[in-house]
């Protein structure tokens, strides 16, 4: 079974911001809005926004929503508010006077030859190459001995480079595959079928494809799935109703098998098909929220089968790991938070005639096969250690790491001899190795060529105490020497969110940041998957401000150990991160001087309304839940915590006009809010983005931009002069 076919789960579908303003008049015309502010280093005069008069009422509780126009992000409108607010903004950051200095070093930064672990299909090896600052990565192949080609290049998608190669899958003999392309950054994906051997598509391509895997059948077909697409300017249109479909080549789209998702009683919000390597079985998982799947099997041996329920409700996430014949082994982790691999029949595939293959530990697991193994990869306080099992779960050996750090990889086709994985930390570039997988020797098969001395820094992970004493890791990278003074200018970034793991990772956009005398620390919050599924729980719906005050607590943490000061620190994070310094700044303003909200998700009041929100219910709960989580979330809700008078951190809330996931009107309300109601001199901005998403695919020419423009508006607000 290929490892990157997994169940969809948020993780997968998953693991990507004044003086003087007072309260706007409600009646400024649109005319106003496009009036451009008045720039000035020290004085920020923004456009102004109008106001409607929408209210709304939650449980006898009237709401007022004055940017609630923002929310149509097709209209004309919107679009002019868009273009003032990004004028104002640009303006601002091109008077940084370093800001080309940290650009120009960024470039640097990223300007090397970077490769992707190598994987097999048919007679070729692939692998991901970027020659330096190539937009998107070039997927090359190559025989034996012989040279490397190019197959794909999807700077050659579009003139812009924001047209990217977001997935694709070979058939098991590899001469066919399927490829995804996502356009401007957009969640919706179009699929093209080609022939390998010749690179030419077969048949016409597949469109309005989101949040979908790929599963092949043979030569015949293969599975994905989608929703029903929204028209104009819909912001929602049935996006709870996941639907895979299975498309049979050389018939027209329109003629595709609707496998699962048609009726109200197979109505889930995520929904994927895998196929067993040999073809003989269909799993599905479905998916109400993010909280875990629901699991079918299908024999496709027998034309009419029906799908048979494995495992019925959705408090535990199951996917299939590896298959042979009637013996399929699964990823579970239900009866078991920090989950284990079974073994289940076919023919009997009641959970309660699974058998533990591996069963779980203290640490979190996750699992891949290559060479005929597994290979566990298990977090050990958001760090990696990784173990090789044979397919009946006796250990063969623990695989040595170079320190401490992130392993990823370790997977591949059963015939391989050698498997290829991954490992870097927060200041150590990403290196590849090759594994024999009988002698257990690991050597570098790439090291990274970033131009980057990781010798002259430091990480170390230390654990501190949260308000209700829970203990909480956090890893802080910085030069080596640096004293801790309180003078250092540092950015604390955070998730805490859909049981999605921080765990240190190597970026040349962030080796920019070290180099420039920045502190960076990363703290793994509640919410999180790094300790399973209790740590994800406890950072849900009514439990939520666990997050904000363990986010909390590491920024104090970093001041009372003088790493930095309240003057020198700036809080980052992005989706659900955006959240979290959403709520963070307005509930403890005093503590940061630099807020960088990205994509996130600010109006917790209507976020289910708008496309994709309605997944989340799971780690939010909803307004319209009850009464009890209404006031919840009003409580926190960043776009409705904006408070007239307070001296707000200098913000710059970042978006993109084409995301899809997180759409644009959380950013544009909030960044209204803080215009509005901001009191002293620290600036709010918005950069807005133009054909981007919510950030996968983004071309490494608007990265560089991007970072440029953060970096440097964080630095000039910390009162850094000059670097």
């Amino acid at each position: 079974m290929n490892n990157k076919k997994l169940s969809l789960s948020l993780a997968v579908i998953s693991g990507l911001f004044l003086a003087g303003c007072g309260q706007q008049s409600s009646t400024s015309s649109t005319a106003q809005n496009s009036q451009l502010a008045e720039v000035k280093m020290d004085k920020v005069i923004y456009p102004v926004t109008k106001k409607g008069d929408v209210v709304d009422e939650y449980f006898g509780t009237k709401v007022p929503d004055p940017y609630r126009w923002l929310e149509d992000d097709m209209s004309a409108e919107t679009a002019e508010w868009v273009k003032v607010q990004n004028k104002t903004t640009q303006a601002y950051l091109s008077n940084i006077p370093y800001r080309e200095k940290i650009e120009q070093r960024l470039s640097a930064l990223l300007d090397y030859e970077k490769v992707g672990m190598p994987f097999i299909e048919g007679d070729y090896s692939y692998f991901y190459k970027n020659d330096g600052l190539q937009n998107q990565y070039v997927l090359y192949r190559q025989k034996e001995g012989e040279e490397a080609e190019v197959f794909l290049d999807p700077n050659t998608f579009s003139d812009d480079g924001t047209v990217s190669l977001s997935s694709i899958e070979f058939t098991k003999d590899g001469s066919l595959a399927v490829y995804m392309i996502s356009e401007g950054g957009s969640d919706w994906r179009k699929a093209k079928i080609i022939d390998t051997k010749t690179k030419k598509e077969v048949e016409s391509e597949l469109i309005d494809i989101k949040f979908s895997g790929l599963s092949w059948v043979g030569n015949e077909g293969f599975y994905y799935s989608s929703y029903d697409k929204p028209k104009g300017s819909e912001l929602s249109a049935k996006t709870d109703q996941h639907k895979l479909y299975y498309h049979k080549l050389g018939t027209p789209q329109s003629q595709d098998t609707l496998i699962f998702g048609g009726t109200e009683a197979e109505k889930h919000r995520y929904v994927g098909g895998n196929a067993t390597e040999d073809g003989k079985y269909l799993i599905v998982s479905a998916a109400v929220s993010t909280s875990g799947n629901r699991l079918f099997i299908k024999d496709l041996t027998k034309p009419n089968s029906k799908l048979i329920p494995v495992v019925t409700d959705t408090h535990s996430d199951t996917y299939l790991l590896d298959s042979k014949g009637d013996d399929l082994l699964l990823v579970t982790n239900m009866d078991a938070p920090n989950k284990r691999v079974v073994k289940m029949d076919a023919t009997n595939p009641a959970p309660t005639n699974w058998v533990d293959v591996i069963p779980e530990t203290e640490n979190v697991l996750s699992v891949s096969t290559g060479g005929g193994y597994l290979f566990t990869k298990y977090m050990r306080h958001a760090t990696s250690f990784v173990q090789q099992f044979d397919l009946a779960g006796k250990k063969i050996r623990d695989i040595e790491l170079p320190e401490v750090g992130t392993a990823g990889g370790f997977w591949g086709k059963k015939s391989q001899e050698k498997v290829y994985y991954s490992f870097s930390n927060q200041k150590t570039p990403s290196t590849i190795l090759t594994l024999d997988v009988n002698s257990g020797e690991s050597s570098v098969h790439l090291k990274s060529k970033v131009k980057f001395n990781s010798d002259d820094f430091e990480s170390k992970q230390i654990f501190y105490t949260s308000k209700d004493g829970t203990k909480v890791p956090m890893i802080i990278t910085h030069k080596k020497g640096i004293k801790l003074d309180g003078s250092n200018p540092t950015i604390l970034y955070g998730y805490g969110g859909f049981n999605v793991s921080l765990q240190p990772q190597f970026s040349s956009t962030r080796a920019a940041w070290l180099e420039l005398g920045g502190v960076y620390a990363v703290a793994n919050l509640r919410g999180g998957g790094e300790y399973g599924k209790k740590w994800h729980d406890a950072g849900t719906q009514l439990k939520k401000q666990n997050v904000f005050d363990d986010f909390i607590g590491a920024a104090e943490y970093l001041i009372k150990e003088k790493v930095t000061s309240s003057e020198k620190l700036a809080v980052m994070g992005g989706s659900n991160g955006g959240l979290l310094v959403g709520a963070v700044m307005t509930q403890r303003p005093e503590l940061f001087k630099v807020a960088l909200p990205a994509v996130g998700v600010l109006d917790m009041l209507r976020y289910h309304t708008f496309t994709s929100g309605a997944g989340w219910a799971y780690d939010y709960g909803t307004s319209e839940d009850n009464k009890e989580m209404f006031n919840y979330l009003l409580g926190y809700s960043p776009v409705h915590n904006v408070k007239a008078g307070v001296e707000y951190p200098a913000t710059l809330v970042t978006t993109g006009d084409h995301d899809d996931r997180v759409v644009p009107a959380h950013s544009f309300k909030f960044a209204a809010e803080l215009q509005a109601k901001q009191a002293g001199s620290n600036p709010t901005l918005i950069r807005i983005e133009t054909d981007a998403g919510h950030g996968a695919g983004t071309p490494i020419s608007k990265t560089i931009e991007q970072y440029a423009d953060i970096y440097g508006f964080t630095l000039y607000n910390m009162g850094v002069k000059d670097i």
